[in-house]
Order: C-alpha cells, then structure tokens, then sequence
C-alpha cells in the first residue's frame, strides 16, 4: 500500500479525458465585443495533448477562417493541482476553468481575462445534436451572457499538422 499514489493518480486522471481531437462549436459572453475575435472564423479544430512538463497540456488548433485560409495557432495551459482550472503560458491575466458537459462528447470552457468573460462550448463532433448547443445557450444565458455566436463550420476544417 503506497500513500504516494493516489495524488498521482489524480493528476494524471484529470487532463486524460481531455486529450484528443475538439471541434469549437459556439461561444457566449455578456457582449459582442467579448466573443469579436471568433468573428472571422469558419471553424476550428483543437488538438489537446500533455506538454514536456508535467502540470503542462500543449494545445494545437488549425483556424480556418471565413474567407478559406488556415491559421495554426499552438499555446500551453498550466494546470492548477486539485483543480480544473488552467493557466495560459504568457496570458498572466487570464484564467479557464473546464466544465463538464451534459451532452456527449462535450466540454464548456469559461474563458476570463482583462475585462472579458466568454464561455465556449466544444465537441468531439463537429456537428454535435442540436439539443446541444440549445441547452449551452440556454445555461449561458442565466450566467448574463446576452451575446451568442453559433461557428458557422460550412467548410471543410483544415489539417492538423503534425509537429
């Protein structure tokens, strides 16, 4: 019996259900100026794997945008031990937290930095039921968020590269 061993486990269960291939389905946020970065973008695929540190997640997207170009973009969370809450590296101002999502294969993350809150719903499918998106919109609306942006995702999303 090793005492050692279950914080360990701990910090290894909590990123693991993350890892992996997301699709960015739709934001939220008490303004239109909160969620105006995701304006240009057609769709985005996420790629979360464990960083060359531990405590450390290594993020991977490829944006395609609206007018078709593909825009890589990679940045590193921090994770807070005993928490769900993630730290970007060089972002000292903002701050994640991971939510738990009642529809298959999603994840709600809170986004909060220098003057701006923004929740964001994410999926394993980038076409999650739409009952989905509705239930997102519905628990981010009673969190004072007026503004809406559903990902349009009308072309194909771009390759991931494999660095």
């Amino acid at each position: 019996m090793s005492p050692v061993r279950a914080p360990e486990q701990q910090e290894i269960e909590f990123p693991e259900p993350h890892l992996g291939q997301w699709y960015f389905i739709a934001g939220a946020a008490p303004t239109k100026e909160d969620l105006a970065t995701f304006d240009p973008v057609d769709n985005i695929v996420f790629n979360m794997a464990t960083g060359s540190a531990p405590m450390q997640l290594q993020l991977h997207a490829t944006i395609r945008t609206k007018t078709g170009s593909c825009v890589p973009r990679e940045w590193i969370y921090h994770l807070t031990e005993g928490s769900t809450d993630l730290r970007t590296e060089g972002r000292p101002d903002m701050k994640t937290k991971l939510f738990s999502s009642s529809c298959p294969g999603g994840i709600m993350l809170k986004e909060t930095g220098q003057g701006y809150q923004r929740f964001l719903l994410y999926n394993r499918s980038p076409h999650p039921p739409e009952k989905c998106v509705e239930e997102f919109q519905s628990l981010t609306s009673c969190l004072d968020s007026k503004a809406f942006l559903l990902i349009p995702r009308k072309q194909e999303a771009c390759k991931q590269s494999s660095n």
